[in-house]
């Protein structure tokens, strides 16, 4: 812990930060690396302690379910006194998420105690997939779907989560990068050229 404790004193992005909030901050984030929450993996950045993100799997019997949802918490400067901000980096359709990925839920707004930690920030999240809250609603169309055409509402976010969110697609995306990579990559072909040159050679001098 102090180990740890000290790798984070001496991040250039931590020096504004207020040192109570750092231990706050860093005793949470360790209880939670070892302590496993279910559907939920912290993504631990030991640069930058006020850069929290996480995996979310999608709750059973919701249209997130088999969906993986990366989402950020922004830490203030002087937290706890005052609310993180969340953030969804996956695309969602949901109610209480906004366009550029802004999550509106009432702990991280007028509910805020500065003794709720990450632990609950990050479950209240996971329960807002469960049990979205259309009265304020970032989404007005989804917010509107979900009280008056449920099952249209439950299509949309499903469609939604099969193309941004599921495992499958995350796969996808990485493959294709990569052979994006190999495909503009020079290096690549040059070694083949010399490869197909040496077997010529090899088999001339047979």
């Amino acid at each position: 812990m102090i180990h740890f404790y000290k790798r984070i004193m001496m991040s250039n992005n931590m020096e504004n930060v207020n040192p109570h909030s750092i231990k706050l901050v860093a005793r949470q984030v360790q209880t939670l690396v070892h302590e496993k929450m279910e559907g939920i993996n912290l993504l631990l950045n030991e640069d930058d302690l006020t850069d929290i993100q996480a995996v979310i799997d999608g709750p059973p019997s919701t249209p997130y379910h088999g969906g993986q949802f990366k989402v950020k918490l922004a830490l203030s400067k002087d937290f706890p006194a005052s609310a993180p901000k969340g953030f969804f980096l996956t695309k969602i359709f949901h109610p209480n998420v906004g366009p550029s990925g802004e999550i509106c839920v009432n702990t991280l707004k007028k509910d805020w105690k500065p003794d709720l930690g990450i632990k609950h920030i990050l479950l209240t999240i996971k329960c807002l997939l469960i049990v979205p809250n259309p009265e304020s609603a970032l989404n007005e169309e989804a917010g509107k779907l979900l009280l008056e055409q449920y099952d249209t509402y439950f299509s949309r976010a499903k469609l939604y989560t099969e193309v941004h969110a599921s495992v499958k697609s995350t796969c996808s995306k990485s493959e294709s990068s990569r052979k994006r990579t190999d495909a503009t990559d020079p290096g690549a072909g040059s070694v083949a050229k010399e490869d197909k040159k040496g077997k010529i050679m090899s088999k001339e001098m047979k």
